[in-house]
């Protein structure tokens, strides 16, 4: 057997590739990123030959840079981003490729859950309908594309997609199919009764073969070799929930143990020993075969600033990072009650498909360091939200291990810690997602006897930012306003949903 793993992580924008040794060091890291196609108002789209093209690219180049044989790689594991919806025909040819930045589903959302479908899903599946969620947008597609509809063979996710070009396999794993509300999550099947309620009732034959996070879904075949360079052969796991992968690949594998991840989405997750809390959460997903992950998750984290850049920072001097040029600005004022406010919602809320960005409270005096601290103070406020429900259905913790582009900033951790009153740790690796999905790899081959000793071998803790007890009093009081300047908007955000709809 290799002494070697390959993770990799493919997410909305960038799919990496990282060779690990058993003790979590880098060999060798390789990313692409790829491009959303927006045809219309709240679609966000890929083309999936496109996608397998940098899968390829970043396996061939990551190999290559190692310099080691392709044979030396034990296993493989993809983690991916959830929900969204991927696609084959019948005969197992890409068909269609729709993101979870994706909104198009916002008003077919809201109608399930008029309808009641949400009442009866969430004791199944521990999730509510939303406009990215895989079942809402099948049910879109049946409702507004049924020829398309019609075409699709077998419905799968992000990362699966990657194992289906691997492998030939069409599977798809537990910890994914639970976070795309899918599942029975305390069984750990599907179940009628969920396709039923999003009137998919006879799409149960396109859902894939379900297999374990760990479980070998399939082998590199001979064609996949000869694209990518690997072996033929390589096993390759189920993979994971990109979610998932990052808490494992940041050392988060103990009961009641707290990840956050600052990535596209705002992730925030807890262990839990059972799939039902004493309150409703945004959803569940496995972490091993026998415990959850309570989740509260939304589109609103680091696309922010990443948008920020793209718009407003692309010409930053050469040799110059603009996203540290961001932070720096924003850690160049004082954080004062006063200071302009900003909702994090260019891709929607959770709970409001409708919800858009802005800023709030932006006076002549203001300058763009005080736009940018709102902006990561915003994402920060909306990491709050979400644990604040966490917290009212019972899940609990005190500390938090931090992941994600976000936790690459030496000031945003900081603005997260005191904007949520606990301890924030950074991992060594920023790759957590490929490091837990290689994890998964190497434990389903038997180079770990669980994630448990996986991550104990493979993941080190680096940075560490207490929260600053004096800005306590402060954050609570700029939070409130946040609070409440969201729900003083909504009633004027689904007037211009309606209004646009309307034209």
């Amino acid at each position: 057997m290799g002494e070697y793993l390959l993770g990799l992580d493919a997410g909305n924008t960038v799919i990496k590739a990282v060779i690990f040794d058993l003790t979590g060091r880098e060999l060798a890291y390789a990313a692409r990123e790829g491009h959303s196609r927006m045809p219309k108002a709240g679609h966000v789209e890929r083309d999936l030959n496109e996608f397998w093209a940098n899968a390829q690219h970043v396996i061939r180049t990551c190999i290559d840079r190692s310099g080691i044989a392709a044979d030396r790689i034990a296993a493989i594991g993809c983690a991916g981003h959830g929900n969204g919806l991927y696609a084959l025909d019948a005969d197992g040819a890409p068909l269609l490729g729709i993101q979870s930045l994706d909104t198009r589903a916002s008003q077919l959302a809201d109608e399930l859950a008029a309808a009641g479908a949400g009442d009866i899903v969430y004791p199944i599946a521990r999730q509510r309908p939303w406009p990215s969620q895989t079942p809402t947008l099948f049910a879109w597609l049946k409702r507004h594309d049924p020829a398309l509809f019609q075409r699709i063979g077998t419905v799968l996710l992000c990362k699966d997609f990657i194992t289906n070009r691997l492998t030939g396999e069409r599977v798809s794993d537990v910890s994914d199919m639970i976070g795309a509300g899918l599942l029975d999550v305390a069984q750990r099947r599907y179940d009628v009764r969920i396709l039923d309620a999003y009137d998919l009732g006879e799409c149960m034959p396109v859902m894939p073969r379900l297999v374990e996070s760990d479980e070998i879904a399939g082998r590199v075949t001979a064609e996949a070799a000869a694209l990518t360079g690997l072996a033929e052969g390589t096993p390759v796991v189920g993979g994971l929930f990109d979610v998932i992968a990052s808490a494992i690949g940041s050392g988060v594998t103990r009961t009641g143990a707290a990840s956050i991840i600052a990535g596209t989405w705002s992730i925030n997750q807890v262990i839990v020993d059972r799939p039902e809390l004493d309150g409703p959460v945004f959803m569940s997903s496995s972490f091993d075969r026998t415990r959850y992950m309570a989740m509260e998750n939304s589109a609103t984290s680091a696309a922010n600033l990443e948008w920020m850049v793209n718009q407003f920072f692309a010409d930053c001097p050469e040799g110059t990072s603009p996203f540290d040029l961001c932070c720096n600005l924003a850690a160049s004022v004082e954080p004062e009650i006063a200071a302009p406010f900003y909702h994090p919602f260019l891709y929607g809320a959770q709970t409001d498909g409708n919800a858009r960005a802005g800023f709030y409270g932006v006076a002549g005096w203001h300058t763009k360091a005080h736009l940018m601290r709102a902006v990561l103070e915003g994402v920060a406020f909306g990491h709050r939200w979400h644990i604040e429900r966490l917290r009212g259905a019972g899940a609990s913790f005190d500390e938090a291990v931090l992941s994600g582009g976000g936790s690459r900033s030496k000031v945003w951790p900081q603005i997260i810690a005191d904007v949520l009153g606990v301890p924030v740790s950074i991992a060594r690796s920023h790759e957590t997602g490929a490091l837990g999905a290689a994890i998964a790899a190497g434990t389903g081959v038997g180079l770990f006897s669980d994630f448990t000793a996986g991550a104990a071998s493979m993941v080190k803790l680096e940075r560490h930012y207490a929260p600053n007890p004096t800005l306590a009093l402060l954050c609570d009081q700029r939070y409130q306003i946040y609070c409440d300047t969201m729900v003083a908007m909504t009633p004027i955000w689904k007037r211009m949903a309606s209004l646009g709809a309307a034209a």
